[in-house]
């Protein structure tokens, strides 16, 4: 979402949302298969993307009447739901799925925002930052009276293409395509090829809120030391205390303690970018989907007693070191919504000083209960 004091219709229609469209034509040329389809011929044991010369992304362009962008873009509670009109769908039918689709929203005289739905099953979270950073690249440096001067992407940017470099000699493709088939059989051997959602989410009660916290630089520190004071570090006995481990930790712990009921089984999981873990290492710009899903499980009471804390840092730290050691088995493979799965939104801190952000969203008195012991925790609170 961008803040824009020109954002009157007359400015943005004239000025912006060509710019845009220009420059998304070009980042377009760039990261082609992203203008295609993911289709599944007959004759194919699996689905491919195709992409034609008369292919291209659906682009909504939309005004919003509803007065509040700056709710939306600060870091206080709103409805969860509040988003949902600024997210496009994606064309889906049984032998073809439409890849990206994206919305421009302008929130007259307050600023204007792009949403995105992406097919993750071609490409993952680092794909489409990368896309999006490419548009935005050329949006600065490539459109308009800069045509020609810089209209290339930078080495970072430049998507890899390259699919020989992935070796997969068990057969993981068909593994978790049969498993994705298998949902629509409810176990049974699949028959059904289709490339649709094969379960409907519920809709997203009116009870969930959305919010963001933000972990400053000292906050982090803090949060090491007081880590450091809990755990107990031998030379067999090291933890990772990277800014990731502490800051999921402390989020985890938060989100146990306001639910209770400490009998229950809380399962910590989250995606880990394998371009740099596979053997031999693909490109850091690979296009595509190279994310596996690595978890880990204990007792809540674990996490509610004097020393949650620092079990959530341990339990952390050791799922990232047997990830860096390559001693970790993929899980499993699932897409998720941080309103239906008690997912968190994890990102650098927009101001770039070196603190995070996260973003979670939990019925409208949870968030009460987690924003009070979110705050109080934090040691520089």
């Amino acid at each position: 979402m961008s803040p824009d004091s020109n954002s009157t219709p007359s400015y943005f229609n004239s000025q912006i949302l060509p710019t845009l469209k220009q420059s998304l034509s070009l980042a377009l040329t760039y990261y082609l298969p992203l203008a295609g389809y993911l289709k599944w011929p007959l004759g194919s044991s699996k689905p491919i993307v195709s992409c034609t010369p008369n292919d291209g992304v659906t682009l909504t362009v939309a005004d919003s009447n509803v007065a509040n962008f700056d709710t939306l873009i600060s870091n206080q509670m709103n409805q969860a739901t509040d988003l949902h009109p600024l997210v496009p769908h994606l064309i889906l039918s049984d032998d073809k799925a439409e890849i990206l689709a994206l919305q421009i929203t302008l929130f007259p005289h307050q600023g204007f925002c792009i949403g995105t739905s992406a097919r993750r099953s071609v490409v993952d979270g680092k794909t489409a930052n990368m896309f999006m950073r490419s548009w935005a690249y050329l949006c600065k440096y490539g459109t308009g009276g800069n045509i020609g001067k810089n209209p290339c992407l930078p080495p970072e940017l430049t998507p890899s293409f390259d699919r020989s470099i992935i070796k997969d000699p068990t057969g993981l493709d068909m593994l978790f395509l049969n498993k994705w088939l298998a949902i629509f059989d409810e176990g049974q051997e699949p028959k059904t090829r289709s490339l649709k959602i094969p379960r409907q989410f519920p809709p997203v009660s009116q009870e969930m809120v959305r919010a963001r916290f933000e972990f400053s630089s000292k906050d982090v520190q803090q949060l090491r030391e007081k880590a450091l004071s809990k755990l107990v570090i031998t030379n067999e006995k090291k933890y990772h205390l990277s800014t990731f481990v502490l800051t999921l930790a402390y989020t985890a712990t938060c989100l146990v303690k306001i639910k209770g009921e400490g009998d229950r089984v809380v399962v910590i999981d989250f995606g880990v970018d394998c371009r740099s873990r596979l053997d031999p290492p693909v490109p850091l710009t690979y296009f595509g989907n190279c994310v596996m899903n690595y978890s880990s499980s204990a007792e809540a009471r674990n996490f509610m007693g004097g020393n949650g804390f620092g079990f959530a840092v341990e339990m952390v730290s050791d799922m990232v070191q047997k990830i860096k050691k390559g001693l970790s088995k993929i899980k499993k493979v699932e897409m998720v919504s941080i309103e239906r799965n008690e997912a968190v939104f994890m990102a650098e801190s927009r101001d770039g000083s070196g603190g995070v952000e996260i973003v979670l969203a939990l019925k409208k008195h949870e968030m009460e209960k987690f924003t009070d012991l979110f705050s109080s925790g934090l040691p520089c609170s």
